[in-house]
């Protein structure tokens, strides 16, 4: 049986590839006919794990080629393997040395092979970052026409006007693959029952979080980054803190909880509750961040929509 660990360095033009314990390292254009040959070289030494850091997309086309042919390919953050190359004193950075710390990474903390989306689920994720691109573009052209110079307003406006078009036509896009998808337009129809739950929140739950409805409230809180972290020591008690996950859901659900702590019966009463208790707004509404996602991560999983008992969250 094989005991092979192998990292990928995904750069925009070349693949690194290095292995574990038995060293060895090549590479190959990232393209269609170098993926080809990194996944037929692969499969003849069947690995346990490859190791490849997720770099805004650019791994994609390897990680599907190789998920396709059957290979436990995972990305991971590139902030845990950078904590662990310093953690083992491995200080150098080159392409050939970070695939190499992926391989010893993929050894020494074993990462959970996920499902890989398919073509469709990315093309739906590619139209919600699409989205967000486009709505900060929006916001900073909107920032700097406040300080712009007359002469250029015109030309800002523009621009501006360009955007909100782009904006609509995503939207439109978005809308029109989820409800061409029986699973998506249930998981949609399901999610909008909630108030405080639009389109594009929904959306983003549905693109971004293919796992609500599957992990249980521990698990889909932490998963998101909304699972308080201990701070203990000896004696000493620290504050709980969020941290990790995945911060456009978060910014997605603190904006849909924001409404719904103003028209959600069920999340209002518990804001104020809180607020009565004694506890800051940014705990507060973390909190209620919480309740909202592990609700929805119950309806998914019951295939209930919003009512106001509490379904089971276990």
């Amino acid at each position: 049986m094989s005991h092979l660990f192998v990292g990928v360095d995904v750069s925009k033009d070349r693949l690194d590839v290095a292995t574990h314990p038995e060293p060895s390292s090549w590479s190959v254009p990232n393209d269609e006919a170098g993926i080809e040959d990194l996944v037929n070289r692969l499969l003849k030494a069947q690995p346990v794990c490859i190791v490849l850091e997720a770099t805004g997309g650019l791994e994609m086309p390897a990680v599907s080629a190789l998920a396709v042919a059957g290979l436990p390919a995972v990305a991971v953050n590139p902030r845990q393997t950078r904590n662990f190359a310093k953690a083992a004193g491995l200080l150098a950075k080159t392409d050939r040395i970070d695939a190499a710390v992926l391989a010893r990474f993929g050894e020494a903390m074993k990462p959970e092979i996920r499902p890989v989306r398919d073509a469709a689920a990315q093309e739906l994720h590619a139209l919600t970052v699409r989205r967000r691109q486009v709505i900060e573009m929006l916001t900073a052209e909107k920032n700097r026409r406040g300080t712009a110079p007359k002469r250029m307003i015109q030309e800002i406006d523009k621009h501006i006007a360009w955007l909100q078009k782009s904006l609509s036509r995503i939207e439109d896009d978005l809308q029109k693959t989820i409800r061409n998808s029986p699973v998506w337009r249930e998981k949609d129809d399901l999610l909008q029952s909630t108030t405080g739950i639009g389109p594009a929140t929904s959306a983003m739950l549905i693109a971004d979080l293919p796992e609500l409805g599957w992990l249980d409230r521990w698990q889909i809180a932490k998963l998101v980054g909304l699972a308080p972290m201990n701070c203990d020591s000896g004696r000493y008690r620290g504050q709980r803190h969020i941290q990790g996950g995945r911060a456009p859901l978060r910014s997605a659900l603190y904006m849909a909880t924001l409404t719904a702590i103003r028209f959600n019966p069920v999340l209002a009463a518990f804001y104020q509750r809180l607020i009565a208790a004694g506890k800051e707004f940014k705990v507060a509404i973390t909190a209620c961040m919480r309740k909202l996602l592990v609700r929805l991560n119950a309806m998914l999983r019951d295939r209930t929509p919003w009512r106001e008992k509490t379904p089971q969250t276990t």
